[in-house]
């Protein structure tokens, strides 16, 4: 698709090494844009050349849609220029990870099984397209967004623009290295486990896994089950309530779930005084992880930041039931496996994800049976997890991930028991709050060794407005969007 740019665009070209619009976000772009500053096609332009330009050695992005973003942008630029109404992200650049319909591109789930292009868009991305989003092309991720680590045989790994030598995380780790190495914006994530908050927490991001039903999944009724959520990954918390402002919401007769409204906006939120909140804080470990000093040491010096802030902040550790993994482990299985079998060329699957869906089949674990009662046992636990923080506590805080971002090439080699064994510890202090189904940030909380450091914040049920509003004050005070890679 190509088309002439209006005569407004024709001015100058913006040069890709100017960090102050590579990182000014996403509330900044598009403001400058609705003021008449850039037009949305500069600033398209502007970011493919920085994709251009980053993405050959950080490999996030799969499918960069150069014509086609640029004929969204003119467009964009001639309805501005018609004295339409704007969107509130009119002519801001968004990516998609791979798992999201996007209309005439394959959906890849991140590997090279799936060729034929999706027929219509998915209804995030049609939600994106309504605010004014530029679509510019889809991320990586692992196949399926199995693994905590962006390495996949049909795109090689995906590195972290903090150090490229280590993993991303994942499964949103397209997203996370494109958005923190500014190459983009925002972008569009998913999190079954842990797969927003993860890569967020390596690449030093905010990651807000929202409610469960809060975004829609459709066409899909669900993303991996009662487990997964969709929404963005952005260097700001401002651009996060912005972006969810656009997309919230579930589509009546196809999502299977669906989240109670917000009182208000996540944006009006951000303007409202926070009033003192009891917040627990715990480095508490799940079984099989260990949580290193440095994350131990970030999680600390968080609450004595929110102490310093007003909010009494008080010792006390969440319930973790060794039940949890029953609960998580037949709606992983079955929701991958699901994914699997719609596979245009089966036989191009990864390895490890064929014998996960053996595994799957020949134990019985991603059954329908098996899966529904897995749903059910995650309601029980839900509840026992939740009554054992909420809501004696407004808050919690505790690590994201057991320590800072890998070295890349986790998975050489490694078959999908041994890949397991190795994903586990990683998203030990996320998953389980995908099987709740509750609110719950990663939150960048200072750096080690140059690599990102992370905290969680988890909150009960339908509670982003208040999440986003703690997140807020802590990047007043630690000025974490001033920070940007060397690898940008």
């Amino acid at each position: 698709m190509t088309g002439a740019a209006p005569a407004a665009a024709a001015g100058r070209d913006l040069d890709p090494n100017d960090k102050s619009i590579a990182f000014a976000g996403v509330v900044e772009i598009a403001k400058r844009i609705a003021a008449g500053e850039f037009t949305a096609r500069q600033i398209t332009d502007f970011f493919l050349a920085r994709i251009d330009m980053l993405n050959p050695t950080l490999r996030a992005w799969t499918i960069p849609l150069h014509e086609r973003a640029r004929a969204e942008a003119d467009a964009l630029d001639a309805k501005k220029a018609s004295g339409a109404r704007l969107g509130p992200l009119h002519g801001v650049p968004i990516g998609i990870k791979a798992e999201n319909h996007v209309k005439g591109v394959p959906t890849t789930y991140g590997g090279a099984a799936f060729t034929t292009p999706a027929t219509d868009d998915a209804e995030v991305v049609k939600r994106l397209r309504a605010a004014g989003a530029v679509i510019l092309g889809i991320t990586a991720m692992p196949e399926f967004g199995i693994w905590p680590f962006t390495e996949t045989s049909a795109h090689g790994y995906t590195r972290n623009p903090w150090n490229i030598l280590h993993s991303t995380a994942g499964s949103s780790g397209g997203t996370a290295s494109a958005v923190a190495s500014g190459m983009v914006p925002a972008a569009i994530g998913g999190d079954g486990g842990g797969s927003i908050r993860l890569p967020s927490s390596w690449c030093g991001l905010y990651g807000l896994k929202l409610q469960r039903g809060r975004v829609s999944a459709a066409p899909n009724v669900d993303l991996w089950k009662s487990l997964g959520v969709i929404g963005p990954l952005c260097r700001k918390v401002e651009d996060t309530a912005l972006i969810l402002d656009c997309i919230h919401g579930s589509v009546a007769g196809v999502d299977l779930y669906k989240a109670d409204p917000w009182p208000y906006s996540l944006t009006e939120a951000l303007t409202k005084r926070v009033r003192p909140l009891r917040i627990a804080i715990s480095t508490a470990q799940p079984a099989g992880t260990h949580l290193d000093e440095d994350t131990r040491r970030a999680v600390l010096q968080t609450g004595a930041i929110l102490g310093k802030l007003g909010h009494r902040v008080v010792a006390h550790d969440p319930v973790y039931p060794a039940t949890l993994t029953a609960a998580f482990q037949p709606q992983v299985l079955g929701g991958f496996s699901t994914e699997a079998r719609r596979a245009d060329h089966y036989e191009l699957l990864e390895r490890r994800t064929r014998e996960g869906v053996d595994v799957g089949r020949s134990t019985g674990l991603s059954s329908d049976l098996a899966v529904t009662k897995a749903i059910e046992l995650s309601k029980t636990v839900g509840k026992q997890i939740l009554a054992s923080v909420f809501p004696a506590y407004d808050l919690l805080i505790c690590p994201t991930t057991p320590g800072k971002a890998y070295p890349i090439g986790q998975l050489d080699g490694a078959g999908f028991v041994e890949a397991s064994a190795k994903a586990s510890p990683v998203a030990a202090y996320t998953s389980v709050w995908n099987v709740v189904g509750n609110p719950a940030a990663a939150v960048p909380a200072g750096f080690s060794g140059g690599l990102p450091l992370s905290v969680q914040l988890v909150g009960p049920n339908n509670s982003e407005p208040l999440i986003c509003q703690v997140a807020a004050q802590l990047q007043k005070a630690r000025r974490w969007p001033d920070q940007t890679p060397p690898n940008s």
